[in-house]
């Protein structure tokens, strides 16, 4: 599940309510884990993160990280621990053995295939189809990987010790790993030997068992020292990679401030970035949403990401107030009801005049402005189409289109123009209407109608022709091939919904029909307006997920749509739920 890269879509602290019930469904799921074993587990002031993540496949995970290292994963409502978990309480769980080098294939995405499971002396663990299991290497019993079981002990042995013996969800090495600390399987002796359960007699075990022990540890120790060098040369490709993004792993490692206080220096950074190389003189006075969206949120470095509800102040207004009482760096003053502007800046002060730009922030533009030229968005044209129905396809015979076929308007109204003509049925007197035959007749009127109308008018013979098909629409993205699907186009929908007692939450969803990755909309809404953005699933739709911001933000939605993204007005619904003038949002 965690071979490949997957992309993190919330990190939260938990909270105190969440902390207990997750330590009621560990004790729970995990019954051999002690109090004390429990306690070290989920500490009680310690702080500890929900992650949610969508994996490469799109399977929705939540993990539950702590000290930077994943202790448990969540999938469908069932808990697994992670390695790291199953190092510090091998026991937890019924474990698996197999050779050293089946690891490499287990970290790669393998499943545990029975002929390479080895048997101890005490036989099989007992486990049942989709108990939750360990798999371990020969003589050491720190856990490798974390899966269910295929099938169940007594089917395994059955079957003769052949086929899947472990669903593998999570290995050491892959990508799951890699997001915690990435330290080593400790050594754990084990207190028996393995051996097959095959093809070995009693007295082979008794004369051999000395050299094949030391066989045994010599060649688990080199084909781990292997992996190890291999693992080696991948994290070595990770941090180029991590790099080039401009992450410093590093300095996060070292630095043992808490996130909040990170915050509020980033912050502060920022602000005085903003007033030394943004804010001139004759821009003042300047509201203070505008201060932070436009010069505060561009000045933040790279890799990095500017979010005052994470800081001790919570809200702009407090961040400016100390900056104003305790700093003398501007002057903040209310020159409308509610609305707040910067009306002075002090651009003597010693602090303002001794900061340094940071050098790690104008390449970010540079980059970001490649990044938009190499890869533009361009909205997909969308063509209505319409299909052939049972009903009217006597008349689309001589044109060979059979039901189903998908046509444009023009092509419709050119293939009945060529029926009319080719059977005669213009009207003789008056060129504007054209008599009805039987077919026409059974294709186009109704019931009512069949001894009353004799002649249509043009336009109505082609608008009941396209009324009585199956309506279609073609999707086509630049560079890739068109696709048409049946019903009509479904728009961007942006919906304001209640949460609480008063606030208010704007749900955007149907992003992906229009070829828009909601993460990036979300992250690019989040920056604008500086409001909390997270990523739901849609219910009822599969891999289809709704973005739900903070606010009334459909004005800021509908700007980023229509003007940035250029999808057409006519599929964006919701624009008119915008909050009116001069009402709060």
């Amino acid at each position: 599940m965690f071979a490949k890269a997957f992309r993190v879509k919330s990190n939260t602290v938990i909270k105190g309510s969440d902390r207990r019930k997750l330590r009621t469904d560990i004790s729970a799921a995990f019954p051999s884990l002690s109090v004390q074993e429990l306690n070290e587990l989920i500490p009680n002031k310690e702080e500890l993160n929900i992650v949610k993540i969508y994996a490469h496949k799109g399977d929705a995970v939540t993990l539950y990280v702590l000290h930077k290292n994943p202790i448990f994963f969540q999938l469908e409502k069932q808990l697994f621990p992670t390695v790291y978990t199953l190092w510090r309480c091998p026991a937890m769980l019924p474990a698996f053995t197999t050779w050293p080098p089946v690891l490499q294939k287990l970290s790669g995405g393998a499943d545990l295939m029975l002929p390479g499971v080895v048997v101890s002396n005490s036989g099989l663990p007992e486990v049942h189809q989709g108990d939750c299991c360990a798999v371990t290497l020969v003589m050491n019993r720190a856990p490798v990987a974390v899966g269910t079981a295929a099938v169940s002990s007594t089917e395994m042995r059955k079957s003769g010790m052949k086929g899947k013996g472990v669903n593998i969800l999570h290995a050491y090495m892959d990508q799951l790993w890699a997001f915690g600390d990435k330290t080593h399987p400790p050594v754990i002796p084990v207190t028996n030997s393995p051996a097959q359960v095959e093809g070995e007699s009693e007295g082979e075990e008794c004369e051999e068992k000395d050299g094949s022990e030391s066989a045994v540890v010599e060649t688990s120790c080199q084909s781990m020292q292997e992996l190890r060098l291999d693992e080696h040369e991948v994290l070595k490709e990770e941090q180029l990679l991590e790099d080039k993004e401009g992450e410093d792993t590093d300095g996060e490692e070292h630095d043992s401030r808490s996130p909040q206080e990170q915050m509020d220096e980033l912050l502060l950074q920022c602000f005085l970035h903003a007033l030394k190389t943004k804010v001139k003189k004759s821009d003042l006075p300047l509201l203070t949403s505008t201060f932070l969206s436009k010069h505060m949120v561009s000045c933040c470095p790279r890799g990095k990401q500017l979010d005052i509800k994470k800081s001790s102040y919570k809200k702009l207004s407090k961040f400016l107030l100390c900056m104003q009482r305790d700093h003398s760096l501007v002057q903040v003053k209310e020159l409308s009801k509610g609305v707040e502007s910067i009306v002075e800046v002090d651009w003597r002060n010693p602090e303002l005049c001794s900061f340094s730009t940071p050098e790690d922030c104008e390449p970010e533009k540079e980059s970001e402005g490649c990044g938009a030229c190499e890869l533009p968005y361009q909205p997909p044209e969308i063509t209505q189409l319409y299909g052939v129905t049972a009903r009217l396809e006597p008349l689309f015979q001589d044109a060979q289109k059979k039901k189903g076929t998908p046509l444009k308007a023009s092509e419709v109204r050119n293939i009945i123009t060529d029926y009319v003509k080719k059977n005669e049925l213009v009207h003789e007197t008056n060129k504007n209407y054209v008599n009805i035959n039987p077919t026409l007749c059974d294709c186009l009127l109704e019931k009512s109608e069949y001894h009353e109308v004799e002649t249509l008018k043009w336009d109505d013979l082609f608008s009941r022709t396209l009324t009585r098909m199956q309506a279609c629409h073609e999707v086509l993205f630049p560079g890739q091939p068109p696709v048409v699907k049946k019903g009509q186009m479904e728009p961007i929908d942006i919906t304001v919904a209640s949460r609480g007692s008063n606030k208010k939450v704007t749900v955007i969803k149907n992003l992906e029909a229009f070829g828009l990755d909601p993460a990036v909309v979300a992250d690019t809404l989040q920056r604008q307006v500086q409001a909390s953005c997270v990523l739901n699933e849609s219910p009822g739709a599969k891999n289809r997920v709704l973005v739900q911001i903070q606010g009334n933000q459909v004005q800021h939605v509908g700007k980023l749509l229509l003007d940035r993204y250029q999808i057409p007005r006519k599929y964006v619904q919701g624009l008119d739920k915008a909050p009116k003038p001069g009402k709060k949002k």
